[in-house]
């Protein structure tokens, strides 16, 4: 598909506070400074040290299997003046799972077209994998994944990630890189960087974090073939900036991998723990295979499903801060099932669908199918829902980002040239 003028002003019907988030998002990180370096070190201690929660047989669960809720103040607060991982090393099954979803930076769905896009966003094939968080330190390199439990240890070229003849560096020396691990070419894809020999990057922004690892991590030998003491390749995912030509690029071009969906940055972000609005996701049948959530036969069930939480007074909640409402349960299926306040529920979305008002959610017509599988840990977030839902009767496809690129609000003129970061 060749680019294509499209000139008309594009704006989609408000279907969510997305855009307000994201404000806030950013207003919040400039308030709250964190003791970067600190929450560093307590991350890679504990991947380290922490006993794997889970069998490394377990299967990893899909991208659209967990979801995360973003940490609040009180609890960035907590964590970071807590300087003793112990307590971490003590968790098992779904608190563990719980603890490790929730350092990573989660993308949420997009369900609106940003503003501004192309001049504040940054555009990336997402390779098809599993997530994970990489670090090296003091001669060794662990992979683990966002349910805590172990992939590789392994040898690497990464600073302090292998015992070498000169030494494997001092102590504080060590890494801790976002990464999809790619089966087929047993490649780790590097897409964000959380700290880099020492020097945490938790409080820098997008921008600066996608040069530091374009030039870093080339310099460190990662990127070459696999060998005694650098058992798996690294590689860094091309990173454009998101005008018609960058998005295009991201979108069509060859990668080495298989694309599962599209990730947008804003240039200003932070690494922020948790789901995040300033981070997304977005899909469609030419650069993912996986668009439409599956049952678990591997089927599209014909009526959309979700997951909410049970709480006190009845309401299902999703997993955002705060919840989102979808509605209540009746007290007699509560009575009948046994679930209690706290429990994971599966729901089908009736014939009714969604309804919105002026951006919110009014009223959603659930039909209860029971409990969910044990292996959850979060009900789904907002965004998922709704995207979801649009994919199925009104999806948000690349015409329309198109569109927004190209529109008279977004930006004055269209390059010509693709231009890649780093």
């Amino acid at each position: 598909m060749a680019p294509h003028d499209l000139r008309r002003p594009f704006k989609r019907a408000a279907i969510s506070d997305q855009q307000k988030r994201r404000e806030l998002s950013l207003l919040r990180q400039a308030q709250n400074r964190r003791n970067a370096q600190h929450q560093a070190r307590c991350l890679a201690s504990s991947i380290l040290s922490l006993q794997s929660s889970a069998p490394e047989s377990e299967p990893e669960q899909s991208d659209i299997e967990i979801e995360t809720v973003p940490e609040t103040e009180h609890e960035s607060e907590a964590f970071s003046k807590d300087p003793d991982v112990r307590r971490a090393s003590t968790l098992r099954g779904p608190e563990a799972r719980k603890w490790f979803a929730k350092q990573l930076m989660l993308p949420e769905w997009m369900i609106d077209v940003p503003d501004r896009l192309s001049q504040d966003w940054y555009v990336l094939a997402r390779p098809a994998g599993k997530r994970c968080f990489v670090v090296s330190s003091n001669g060794t390199t662990v992979s683990r994944q966002r349910n805590g439990s172990i992939l590789h240890y392994f040898p690497s070229a990464l600073p302090a990630g292998a015992k070498t003849r000169d030494g494997s560096g001092s102590a504080q020396s060590y890494c801790i890189l976002d990464c999809i691990f790619h089966e087929s070419d047993q490649t780790y894809y590097v897409i964000d960087t959380v700290c880099w020999n020492g020097y945490s990057l938790y409080d820098c922004t997008a921008e600066f974090r996608f040069y530091w690892l374009n030039s870093k991590l080339e310099e460190s030998g990662a990127c070459n073939a696999p060998s005694h003491y650098h058992k798996f390749r690294f590689s860094a995912v091309p990173v454009y900036n998101c005008d018609q030509s960058g998005l295009y690029a991201a979108y069509t071009g060859a990668v080495p991998y298989v694309k599962d969906g599209l990730l947008f940055y804003n240039k200003h972000a932070h690494y922020q723990t948790g789901n995040t609005p300033l981070v997304l996701v977005w899909k469609d049948e030419n650069c993912s295979q996986y668009v439409i959530d599956t049952d678990g036969k591997g089927e599209i069930p014909s009526q959309q499903q979700l997951v909410l939480e049970l709480q006190d007074d009845r309401k299902l909640v999703t997993s955002d801060d705060p919840p989102v409402l979808f509605g209540c349960l009746d007290g007699d299926i509560i009575e009948k099932s046994g679930i209690q306040s706290g429990n994971l529920l599966r729901f089908a979305i009736g014939d009714g669908g969604l309804s919105f008002v002026d951006g919110k959610l009014e009223k959603a017509d659930l039909v209860y199918l029971g409990k969910s599988n044990r292996a959850r840990v979060f009900a789904d977030s907002y965004s998922k829902v709704i995207f979801q839902f649009m994919v199925r009767h009104s999806p948000l496809k690349m015409d329309d980002l198109l569109a927004s690129i190209n529109s008279p609000d977004d930006q004055e003129k269209i390059p010509s040239d693709i231009e890649m970061v780093g």
